[in-house]
Parts: C-alpha cells; structure tokens; sequence
C-alpha cells in the first residue's frame, strides 16, 4: 500500500505558482498544493468575479479577506465574509462564487468529502 501519510511542512504560498481560472466575469487565481487524495488551494478571486460554472464537489472554504456571494442553483444566497467558513460533501449541492470586489479564500477538499449513502 502506498505512504498516505503527509510529513511536517509549512507552506510558503508566495512561492507556490498561480494558475488563472477565467469566469463568466473576472479571473479566479490559484495556488495548489496537491497530495494523495487531498488539495489544499489559495484561491484569490478578482473584482466582478462570477464562477463559470455549477460546482458539485465539496469543499472546506475559510474567508481570509474580502466577502464571496455562495449561489445554490435554486438561487439561494448566502455571503462569506472575513473569518467566516462553509463546508460541503460532494454532490449535495450546486453552487458557485460571485464576488464585488474580490476576496482571498483557503479551499480544502479531497476524497474524505465524498458523498455517502
């Protein structure tokens, strides 16, 4: 069986490289951190920011700066603002991210959110 285990380490995300994510509007910034079944990101979303897209996967989302708008396909609403987190499993909900004037997120998720009946 393959070493799961992940060893002591800090991260120092201004070294670790952006990869651009356009939306509807606005650009999505990502700094991944990949391991075995867990992904650790430093997401910056740009003012006027609107996600491309329904996203089903789950998530641990902690708001470092900023507020993001969460959307819920039924049109549902609710704003994360500073200090303020959301979590999700897979597959229990369709939601995407809108922002006014940006907002800087840590987003963690992996296969211990998947869904189970």
């Amino acid at each position: 069986m393959e070493n799961q285990n992940i060893p002591f380490q800090t991260i120092d995300w201004s070294n670790i490289p952006k990869t651009e994510h356009l939306g509807t509007t606005g650009i999505a910034y990502w700094q991944t951190m990949q391991f075995n079944g867990l992904r650790l990101r430093y997401v910056e979303y740009s003012k006027n920011y609107e996600a491309d897209h329904w996203c089903e996967k789950g998530h641990i989302v902690y708001c470092i700066k900023g507020e993001v708008i969460n959307e819920l396909k039924d049109g549902t609403r609710s704003a994360l603002s500073e200090g303020m987190s959301y979590i999700v499993s897979d597959e229990l909900s369709s939601h995407k991210s809108l922002t006014k004037n940006g907002v800087q997120l840590l987003i963690i998720d992996g296969d211990f959110l998947k869904f189970k009946a």
